[in-house]
């Protein structure tokens, strides 16, 4: 999953779902409240041309949706894997009527090397695929699976993915 696949997936999910559940006499993309949230990932580089390191994520969820789509903001830092700050929607679709739910996500964002791994230039998109479960509480403990790269805007995009272990929790 080396390229743009995760945030393909979440352009096709969340229009499919908007057009079978959030299409209605206020539009597609109402403007809607949810619960927000704050993540933490810990986790490491797994592949790619980086050398093996560890990340530590920041991640917050407004409340603010539009139809299927929500926001977020983050910002992780890491030993080898330089710091990233950036926004962008999610997607998430819960299993039927238990605990167990999937979220996709896709960030545009501005990358610091540092002393981390050269990608290619400032300007990098995150994407990646959570897979979860949400207790009684609110709180999310999930794993999640991401990649960062350029998207060819530069000479070299070499990419890094990164493989996290989240704990979400709800602010209300």
């Amino acid at each position: 999953m080396a390229d743009g696949t995760f945030a393909a997936l979440l352009l096709v999910a969340g229009l499919t779902d908007m057009g079978l559940n959030h299409c209605g006499v206020d539009g597609c993309l109402t403007r809607t409240n949810d619960v927000s949230r704050l993540a933490v990932s810990a986790g490491t580089v797994v592949e790619r041309r980086a050398d093996e390191g560890t990340e530590v994520y920041l991640r917050y969820d407004p409340s603010t949706r539009f139809g299927p789509f929500g926001t977020t903001l983050g910002l992780s830092a890491g030993d080898g894997v330089g710091t990233w700050l950036g926004a962008g929607m999610t997607w998430d679709w819960q299993f039927g009527y238990s605990p167990y739910y999937v979220e996709l996500h896709a960030m545009p964002g501005y990358y610091m090397e540092g002393d981390g791994f050269d990608l290619g230039g400032p300007v990098q998109f995150r994407s990646g695929i959570e897979l979860g479960y949400e207790a009684m509480n609110g709180w999310r403990y999930a794993v999640s699976y991401d990649h960062r790269s350029n998207a060819g805007l530069y000479d070299d995009n070499p990419g890094i993915e990164t493989v996290q272990f989240r704990v979400s929790v709800p602010l209300r």
